[in-house]
C-alpha cells in the first residue's frame, strides 16, 4: 500500500530527543519529503513494524502522527505549489 505519514512533535523539554527519534524511524521506513513528511510503499506487515516502533517514541497525550493510505500510488494526484523537491521525483 502506498503511505504518506506526516507527524507533529510538542517541543517542550523532551522534544527535540522524541523528534529526532521519530524521524530517524520514520526514515527506516518511508522517503523524507518535507520537514515532517514522509511518504513510501509498504505491506501491512511493515506498516505494523512501523506503528510499532513509533509508540516507543511518540507520547500520545501530545505528539501525533497521521497516515493517509492508499492501495497504490497512482490513486493519488501530486501537486507542487512554491518550491518542488527532487526527491519526489520519482511520484507522480
Amino acid at each position: 500500500m502506498y503511505v504518506v505519514l506526516i507527524y507533529d512533535i510538542t517541543m517542550d523539554t523532551n522534544g527535540q530527543k522524541v523528534h529526532r527519534n521519530v524521524f530517524k524511524t520514520c526514515k527506516k521506513y518511508l522517503t523524507h519529503i518535507q520537514k515532517s513528511v514522509f511518504e513510501g510503499n509498504l505491506t501491512q506487515l511493515k506498516l505494523m513494524q512501523l506503528k510499532t516502533d513509533l509508540d516507543k517514541h511518540i507520547r500520545k497525550d501530545i505528539d501525533s502522527v497521521i497516515i493517509f493510505r492508499s492501495r497504490e500510488e497512482r490513486w493519488l494526484d501530486k501537486e507542487f505549489w512554491g518550491v518542488e523537491d527532487e526527491k519526489t521525483d520519482r511520484f507522480f
